[in-house]
């Protein structure tokens, strides 16, 4: 019988005659649902086979049983039954399809959800798939039988995807997985509305915490920081508010004032306790280094009086290695390659920005509303790098990189590993958001010479040069380093 064809109804009177067929209770998980193997609502039920031999012939514990059922429906429910109580729950039901189509299901007996004495047939290939038995006039069940490509299409149409719950081994992964365990290689800073009084009950606008966070990144990119914009968001802080602030915030709701509150860096509203609660409006500006970071460790020796190294800090909050000392091949800064990659950054008109000390980031993370960075004291850091000189403790140290061809370290027993895999680095079409203007500096391409010089004990700083390049010159001005 072509199944996607009405079968041919017998000679017989089949609007007479009652004959027991398959209900479909629940859909298969699998593809092959709507197959010619599968039962299907309207099938007529020819057999059926329980027991444990029911798989093949009839054994000595089988029973068979063959249409016409005596008491149909409610019959077998008994036979079920029975074999259920008996703890014979294999069985196999053979169905007819039209006039000498059939299909066999092998399947075990349970009961049904909810019902008491009543029982279903559930797959043995797919647990997911349940079948019933009812009661249907044979003409019904050759129509339901034609109507196979309809009900298809309806049991598309209420299919529904269901969701779920997995068990994810997090603190394995983050060991695993991550350049530094535990610890997110996701950099931002986020920078509080200035505030316009002495009470910080007022603030500067979103459109100047925008410009500031854009001042900051083109301000780190000509200093040296090889650090690439790579996302902005604003950020909503509940504060306290009260008196006149109060009054001019939370009143300000009417639709012709909502126009006004896209560019507002702080705006209130009262809730039903009728406190007046107020929105600060902070802009997060995410970042990332343009090569990834680079880890280095510096092993102590016991001989050692210096780490060989000095450390600074630029206006924007970032710790950098200002200096290091030459001539001396076996200070630890020398021997674990330090020294030669401080060399190629400046070199490259980069600045050797140390992200990561023992694992800790050391990046500013934080403009206050005075307009401060919050970032980490140079003193404190070069007191806990002396510190590991004389506990005679190695040292890791995290630097920005801004070369995919660094570093190769030349000292032999150097031990330098890169934390950023070549999946994470960043391609070259998105490094810059959109071409520099001529009023806007950008770091050197790694490829271009270098037009500069580094004082031997001060701090370095970026400009652009008057004729109009995109590259760099060094301009000396006396700061004090930080030698450990």
């Amino acid at each position: 019988m072509d199944r996607n064809s009405p079968p041919e109804t017998p000679g017989r009177d089949s609007k007479s005659i009652l004959v027991l067929s398959v209900e479909c209770l629940k859909g298969s998980s699998k593809a092959d649902e709507w197959t010619g193997d599968m039962l299907q609502t309207g099938d007529i039920v020819e057999e059926i086979l329980i027991g444990s031999g029911s798989s093949s012939s009839s054994g000595s514990r089988s029973m068979r049983y063959q249409a016409p059922f005596k008491n149909g429906k409610s019959g077998v429910q008994k036979i079920l039954h029975n074999s259920f109580k008996n703890k014979e729950t294999s069985i196999v039901v053979r169905v007819r399809r039209g006039r000498d189509e059939f299909v066999e299901l092998h399947a075990c007996v349970v009961p049904e959800s909810g019902y008491k004495n009543k029982y279903v047939l559930r797959s043995i290939d797919d647990p997911n798939y349940a079948v019933g038995f009812t009661d249907r006039s044979e003409a019904d069940c050759f129509e339901l039988q034609a109507s196979r490509s309809s009900r298809i299409v309806s049991a598309l149409q209420r299919a529904k995807l269901q969701d779920g719950y997995v068990a994810y081994p997090w603190e394995k992964r983050m060991k695993e997985v991550l350049n530094v365990p535990s610890s997110s290689s996701f950099l931002s800073i986020l920078l509080l509305p200035k505030a316009s009084d002495r009470v910080a009950s007022r603030y500067n606008d979103l459109e100047d915490t925008l410009a500031r966070a854009n001042a900051w990144l083109y301000a780190s990119q000509a200093t040296g920081v090889p650090v690439v914009f790579m996302n902005i968001q604003t950020e909503s802080l509940l504060t306290k508010i009260s008196g006149e602030t109060a009054s001019s915030t939370v009143n300000a709701g009417s639709l012709s004032d909502l126009s006004n509150l896209a560019n507002v860096s702080l705006y209130g509203f009262e809730d039903y306790h009728g406190v007046d609660i107020g929105v600060v409006r902070a802009v997060r500006l995410w970042y990332a280094p343009l090569c990834g970071e680079f880890a280095i460790e510096v092993k102590i020796e016991e001989d050692d009086t210096k780490l060989g190294f000095a450390i600074s800090r630029t206006e924007e909050g970032f710790i950098y290695i200002s200096s290091v000392m030459d001539g001396d091949e076996n200070v630890p800064s020398t021997r674990s390659g330090l020294s030669n990659l401080y060399k190629e950054a400046t070199s490259a008109s980069r600045l050797l920005v140390v992200s990561r000390v023992s694992n800790q980031k050391v990046l500013p993370w934080m403009v206050s509303s005075t307009g401060a960075v919050r970032c980490f004291d140079t003193v404190s850091l070069s007191q806990k790098l002396s510190l590991h000189r004389h506990a005679k403790v190695p040292i890791l140290i995290h630097v920005f990189l801004w070369d995919r061809t660094l570093p190769s370290p030349s000292a032999g027993n150097a031990r330098i590993r890169s934390v950023s895999p070549p999946v994470m680095a960043l391609p070259p079409e998105v490094q810059f958001t959109r071409q520099p203007s001529q009023n806007q500096i950008q770091p050197l391409p790694a490829d271009m010479s270098d037009d500069g010089v580094v004082g031997n004990e001060a701090e370095i700083r970026l400009d652009r040069d008057t004729a109009g390049e995109t590259s760099f010159r060094f301009h000396d001005f006396s700061l004090s380093n930080n030698w450990v």
